[in-house]
């Protein structure tokens, strides 16, 4: 009777439990410059998700690059992130860039223009991974904003 009803328990949990399905990427949104002074520009971003699963997983970032008024200026990948099991959740994406590596001749007279209108123009490109279980899967991020600087 015991293992009978163990049985049952496990299939039950087995069958009724989703994770074929993988978290929806709603969006990228709240790119800003955190700070920006003369040695580093600090520049933010959330990765916002939806999971339907009963069980979590991992979800990784993998060589995102960031652009600054079209000028690729980093790479950078991030430690795993826990996925909380039905849930919406956001990722936080934050890279700190030396300004000298954003100063070339170049991009210098884009760059003036961007200091008189206090604005630049940021792109998060790249792909985050989802893993689960041996099941993976990769959304593709490309999102560009202006955004304003504060001087």
């Amino acid at each position: 009777m015991k293992r009978t009803l163990l049985i049952l328990v496990i299939c039950s949990l087995v069958f009724n439990c989703t994770f074929r399905e993988k978290p929806q990427f709603i969006g990228l949104d709240n790119i800003e410059v955190l700070d920006s002074n003369i040695k580093n520009i600090t520049i933010s971003a959330n990765a916002e998700f939806s999971n339907p699963n009963d069980v979590g997983g991992i979800l990784q970032t993998d060589a995102l690059k960031v652009f600054i008024n079209n000028r690729e200026i980093a790479t950078f990948s991030s430690k795993e992130f826990n996925v909380p099991s039905k849930a919406m959740f956001k990722i936080p994406l934050t890279v700190s860039v030396a300004t000298d590596s954003i100063i070339n001749k170049d991009n210098l007279s884009g760059l003036l223009g961007s200091l008189l209108s206090q604005k630049i123009k940021i792109q998060y490109k790249g792909d985050i991974k989802y893993k689960i279980l041996g099941y993976s899967s990769t959304y593709e991020i490309d999102k560009t904003q202006d955004v304003k600087i504060k001087l």
